[in-house]
């Protein structure tokens, strides 16, 4: 047996992995197997290539509803001098498809005969005694002539093709009614945790749902394999190694699905260690960094086992890294190569000098650039790849990237919707939320960073977003967001738009325990607040409000502990890292919190002049103006809608 430390790069991880799987002869497609050319054979891999039976068409066959006739005896036709031709001696009605008589080499269309009769009978085009023609045709006009599509024993698809719906009928034009295809592999996949709770079932404090193994299987499935989904085995070396075995037996591939728990990511490499060889035990890749590599067979056939790391964005990458490129080969298909575009980073990114960093972004393009702007790194916020366009890798030795800085996106989308994404950045509220669904009927897609109001502005700054959300109080005149406008945005023409006016105040536990009533409560030593960060909205507000009552920042217990939105806040408060902390009345609801309302505030959207005017935008503008999206706003707790949709400038 023979053990790797961790972290070894990437490149190096892959080359053990891929030796191993060559000398246990696993290198290339699994099996082959025969199946019947029907509507299950879509997204089948061709394991061998499709030669042509037949021809198609394999006859001569008319292309047009009209009349076979020789080319040869309508040379003399012209306007000024007809030809007629009777039937069944000089022409034959054929209908579409039909063969064509063996003495005929075109077909004249229906539309361009004059039926001719004879006696008292009217003309019939389908069924006349004779056509007049006006105009001589050429040989094999509107004949489709045999092996036009295919010729029999010629080359219709390669082995390796992934099959679509075209191809299905091009194999079945070509008269085969069976395929010789790479069976699906067998992937199992065992979640282990004693912490693991199944979907469904009721959760306490501790228990973690598991889904990991759903979307690894969906993965699977999408790539080409197939999953088998084990029951949760808690964390008990025989059991998980007893799984094992039993997972070998019977398929191809085994994702050993570690939970969060301590000491689950070593059980899983003591059993690849009992088991069989441990080929790799960490690598340098973030997330994803405590992925395990082996191969199972002491006494069994040789099984290739990855330990898939508990948390959900690690496990996912894991699948994309690791899982995607050996289905492909088992398969005998390319590798997956997604779709990539270069975008500029909106802000400054640091990286983990060591490891290969996968990045997740959402990317738009605004006014000529394509902008990507970094979303949560955590490697357990599932969120940030639903919410993500795309990924890019900063390569290891590189310990960060300044804002600017060009990036090689790998695409998680159609680049069309890209052309459709409207990106705010700003301040958080929840009727962006909203305003995103409402738009996503309008073949438009909104995403959003939270970085605060004073963070949105320079980034319209920067010109690196659509619009932004904007809730800033000058103290001085008591009006919102015109001042800073015009602090950070001299030289830029902007549309103020109100969009809410909304209720801030103190979100407490249910229940109030500790009586907080007013800012004055944060003073007291058993209080801890929770703050939003600098150039929030939220935060301007605060800070106003303790000047006013001489309340310094620094006697407020929490003052510099920050969160990004209101809904962050409260999931502090409700998890019991804080006492209170400042926000707006649906944020509290949202989390069945208690809601002390202090303030009334304006929020707005400041839009350049540029981007106002502009189609992308027009559904967001028409949307504040529907009374089905006011209602939807005006039924959420604490909100205003009289004053939505007015330009204040």
């Amino acid at each position: 047996m023979s053990v790797y430390l961790h972290d070894i790069p990437l490149p190096q991880a892959k080359a053990r992995l891929e030796a191993a799987l060559i000398a246990a002869g696993k290198a290339g497609v699994l099996e082959i197997e025969e199946i019947p050319l029907d509507e299950h054979a879509l997204g089948r891999v061709l394991a061998k290539p499709i030669w042509a039976k037949l021809s198609s068409p394999h006859y001569h066959a008319s292309a047009m509803d009209g009349y076979a006739v020789r080319s040869d005896s309508t040379s003399s036709a012209t306007p000024a001098n007809p030809l007629e031709l009777l039937i069944n001696s000089g022409a034959k009605y054929v209908d579409t498809g039909d063969p064509l008589p063996e003495w005929a080499d075109a077909v004249i269309p229906i539309e361009n005969i004059e039926p001719e009769t004879y006696g008292n009978q009217p003309a019939d085009p389908r069924n006349p005694a004779a056509i007049r023609i006006r105009a001589a045709v050429t040989p094999w006009s509107h004949v489709r002539t045999m092996g036009e599509d295919i010729v029999a024993t010629q080359l219709v698809l390669p082995a390796g093709q992934v099959l679509r719906p075209v191809d299905l009928g091009a194999i079945a034009a070509s008269g085969c009614d069976s395929l010789s295809v790479s069976r699906k592999p067998r992937v199992a996949i065992l979640p282990t945790g004693s912490e693991l709770v199944a979907i469904g079932l009721p959760v306490k404090a501790g228990d973690i749902i598991e889904y990991n193994s759903i979307a690894l299987a969906a993965q699977v499935e999408g790539w080409g394999g197939e999953a088998r989904r084990y029951p949760i085995t808690a964390d008990n070396f025989d059991t998980i190694c007893q799984r094992v075995q039993e997972a070998a037996r019977e398929n191809d591939l085994i994702l050993l699905n570690a939970g969060s728990s301590a000491g689950s990511e070593d059980f899983s490499s003591q059993v690849v260690s009992e088991l069989g060889e441990l080929l790799v035990h960490g690598v340098a890749v973030r997330p994803g960094h405590p992925v395990i590599l082996g191969m199972i067979g002491k006494e069994q056939r040789n099984i290739p086992i990855i330990g898939v790391p508990g948390y959900p964005v690690s496990a996912i990458l894991t699948g994309e890294i690791f899982v995607e490129p050996i289905l492909a080969r088992w398969l005998g298909r390319e590798p997956h190569t997604p779709v990539t575009l270069k975008a500029r980073l909106t802000r400054k990114v640091t990286s983990p000098a060591g490891d290969d960093d996968y990045m997740r972004l959402a990317v738009g393009r605004v006014g000529e650039q394509v902008l990507a702007a970094p979303l949560s790194r955590g490697a357990g916020v599932i969120t940030s790849l639903v919410r993500a366009d795309g990924i890019t890798v900063i390569p290891r030795g590189t310990q960060g990237l300044p804002a600017g800085s060009e990036v090689n996106v790998e695409l998680y989308r159609n680049p069309s919707e890209i052309e459709n994404t409207i990106l705010a950045i700003g301040s958080h509220d929840i009727c962006i939320d909203i305003l995103a669904q409402y738009l996503a009927s309008r073949n438009r897609r909104l995403t959003s960073a939270n970085v605060g109001s004073m963070g949105g502005l320079v980034a319209l700054s920067r010109g690196e977003c659509h619009l932004s959300g904007s809730h800033l109080l000058d103290p001085e005149s008591g009006e919102y967001n015109l001042k800073y406008i015009q602090q950070i945005l001299p030289e830029l023409p902007v549309k103020l738009i109100a969009f809410v006016g909304r209720q801030q105040g103190l979100m407490v536990a249910k229940g109030n325990p500790k009586g907080i009533t007013s800012l004055k409560d944060l003073t007291r030593q058993e209080v801890f607040y929770i703050n939003r960060q600098s150039g929030a909205g939220t935060r301007v507000l605060l800070d106003y409000h303790l000047k006013l009552l001489n309340i310094p920042p620094d006697t407020v217990r929490g003052y510099t502990h920050e969160e990004f939105t209101h809904l962050a806040v409260a999931a502090a408060i409700c998890s019991g890292r804080a006492d209170c902390g400042l926000g707006i009345a649906a944020a509290a609801q949202a989390l069945d919190l208690d809601f002390i309302p202090l303030y009334q505030e304006r929020y707005d959207l400041v839009i350049p002049v540029r981007f106002y005017r502009d189609k992308l935008l027009a559904p967001l503008l028409e949307i504040l103006t529907e009374a089905e999206f006011r209602k939807t706003v005006a039924n959420l707790p604490g909100y205003n809608v009289e004053i939505m949709g007015q330009e204040i400038i």
